[in-house]
């Protein structure tokens, strides 16, 4: 098959390098040096470093045949912020590593950088270091992620206590439907030439999906009303994994109530439509990156009347010989288990 665009070949590794060192402007008052330098530099800063790491592989984490690079570049930087945030921490600088293969044209580079550069405008994170590197197995991407916190506003997974509430932002299973819709659209043209694919109007699970948003507007919420959760975690693969992931390290159990999970009416209807359980969907499907946190009691009901509409309550950490279990829409207490999980 006939590769349309510019080969890499003509523009070479330095020049790909020095190409996005020209585009990036950088809005961080630590970012001393940025690309174009052994090393990036970064100033002083009160408080802890933060950082974080990622790495989206060909065929294990995305499939090109239905995502847009563009999206595939902004959804990196979202995912690997969202881990930052779960620390309520600050984004400040980003390092991007390539694996080329020769299928990808300097058009196709352009297209996932121009979606790295779109995210870190957007939440003003400082691209400080580009590395490409040619690859015989597909294309990866290998994001480094630093970001800032005051010792004081430090959240980690480990210090909810029994009785606080367990609260979450946003919706849960609905970027899981939008990869099943895409991989049933993919299995019929690949069946057919001929036909082409048919969304129909799940616009909604199709962008939670390929172009998921940072939660920001979480920890600028915990600002405001200057409050701070005893934990919390990102949900990346499902709900049921960050539970047992967040009471693990807390040292506790938990109770949460079936008809509390946030489910997006458009998820309800992707799951009808496909003859999938949208419990399933929420608890041990991925790729939400909502945050999952716990408030004492007392700081829950001074704040509850001013939560925003897309922060909601799905239950409370319990004694850890409680277990973690969930409260059916009949009453009953099933255990909460997830995929990956080993006791």
């Amino acid at each position: 098959m006939e590769i349309k665009g510019t080969p890499l070949s003509e523009i070479g590794l330095y020049g790909l390098i020095k190409r996005y060192n020209i585009k990036t402007d950088n809005k961080q008052n630590s970012t001393v040096i940025g690309i174009g330098d052994d090393s990036a530099v970064l100033g002083n800063f009160d408080g802890y470093r933060l950082m974080s790491n990622l790495l989206f592989l060909e065929g294990i984490h995305f499939d090109l045949i239905y995502t847009p690079l563009k999206h595939l570049g902004y959804k990196v930087v979202v995912a690997i912020m969202s881990d930052l945030l779960a620390m309520n921490g600050k984004p400040t600088q980003i390092i991007v590593g390539l694996g080329v293969s020769n299928k990808m044209t300097l058009e196709m580079v352009d297209d996932l950088m121009d979606g790295i550069m779109w995210a870190c405008e957007n939440y003003k994170v400082d691209i400080v270091g580009f590395r490409p590197s040619p690859s015989l197995t597909g294309l990866s991407v290998s994001l480094s992620l630093s970001g800032v916190v005051l010792k004081s506003k430090l959240v980690t997974r480990k210090n909810g206590n029994p009785t606080d509430i367990l609260c979450i932002s946003g919706d849960l299973g609905s970027a899981f439907m939008g990869l099943q819709l895409l991989e049933r659209e993919k299995r019929v043209v690949g069946t057919s030439g001929d036909v082409k694919p048919e969304f129909g109007n799940n616009d909604y699970i199709l962008e939670r999906q390929l172009k998921p948003k940072a939660k920001v507007e979480v920890i600028e919420f915990f600002n405001k009303k200057t409050i701070q959760p005893t934990s919390m975690i990102n949900v990346k693969d499902g709900l049921a994994a960050a539970l047992l992931l967040l009471c693990d390290a807390s040292g506790t159990g938990c109770r949460i109530y079936e008809n509390k999970i946030p489910l997006h009416q458009a998820t309800l209807k992707a799951c009808h439509e496909m003859n999938f359980n949208p419990l399933i969907a929420a608890l041990n499907g991925g790729e939400d990156y909502e945050m999952l946190f716990s408030l004492p009691l007392k700081t829950f009901e001074s704040i509850k009347a001013e939560l925003p509409d897309n922060i909601g309550v799905i239950g409370h950490l319990t004694e850890v010989q409680k277990g973690c279990r969930m409260i059916t829409g009949s009453d009953q207490e099933i255990e909460i288990k997830a995929q990956g999980w080993v006791v």
